[in-house]
């Protein structure tokens, strides 16, 4: 299985996490989003040494993996050139912040490696927390709750769009890279003096196959933005998800629990 078949296959399966599981309640999509900008929200609230009070918020994401049988491994391996990016924005911080934190058996820890560790963890919560609503949501209802929010329609209509049409994209792509590939049997990947007619006839049939999906979405009766059935949820289900979340996220970053418990063995 190649690369492009890999990623189409990926999607596909990213989609089908967010079928409603039997016997649990469907939460509404808003309610969602905003427990996930409240997590990201407290999650970069923390200081660049505590270190602790950001390991505490990892309860979330322990709890979303068990109830929705997430694979953070998988999860990783997805998105591990988003991760890569963002690990790296502290790498200097040991160098420059020499300070002495603290010292476990005669080896001293300085200050750049406790702040390189929590914006590391910083960086990989908010980025898992954003994939956990996704697979949990599903894309079409994420765009619901921005809707919910009166963003502009064609903000809303461009991603819709985007998401739908990835795996068309990513098959025409294959397509391409295939016709490639037998024209030139012997090389491996796209010789740089193609690059650019590659991109520019990728870039013509993007625009073609744009112009044959606008026609088909006007004659659907297409004004400007898509009407679409509120998804079904159960209003009990999404106010008691809102108010626990709430709860628990405000209450580990009040009282950092790794710190606490942290002080009773010292």
């Amino acid at each position: 299985m190649d690369k492009m078949q890999r990623a189409v296959r990926d999607i596909h399966i990213t989609d089908a996490y967010h079928i409603p599981k039997s016997g649990k309640a469907e939460v509404h999509p808003l309610s969602r989003l905003l427990v996930t900008i409240l997590y990201i929200f407290i999650v970069v609230s923390f200081s660049k040494y505590e270190i602790a009070g950001v390991l505490g918020m990892a309860v979330y994401l322990v709890v979303m993996g068990i109830w929705y049988e997430i694979s953070w491994i998988e999860c990783i391996r997805k998105i591990w050139m988003i991760l890569l990016p963002v690990s790296l924005v502290g790498i200097a911080n040991p160098f420059f912040d020499r300070a002495a934190f603290f010292q476990i058996g005669g080896i001293t820890i300085i200050s750049g490696m406790i702040s390189l560790l929590t914006l590391l963890l910083k960086g990989i919560f908010c980025v898992l927390a954003s994939y956990c609503l996704i697979v949990t949501t599903g894309f079409s209802k994420i765009c619901y709750a921005l809707r919910c929010f009166h963003l502009p329609k064609e903000l809303i209509t461009m991603l819709l769009l985007m998401e739908r049409y990835l795996v068309i994209f990513l098959k025409e792509l294959e397509r391409m890279l295939q016709a490639y590939k037998v024209r030139a049997p012997r090389q491996k990947g796209i010789h740089i003096k193609t690059w650019g007619a590659f991109v520019g006839q990728l870039f013509l049939r993007t625009i073609d196959r744009a112009d044959i999906v606008y026609d088909s979405m006007l004659l659907r009766g297409y004004t400007g933005g898509f009407v679409g059935a509120a998804p079904v949820f159960s209003w009990k289900s999404s106010i008691l998800y809102v108010v626990i979340w709430v709860g628990v996220l405000v209450s580990f970053r009040l009282y950092p629990v790794f710190s606490m418990i942290g002080k009773l063995f010292l």
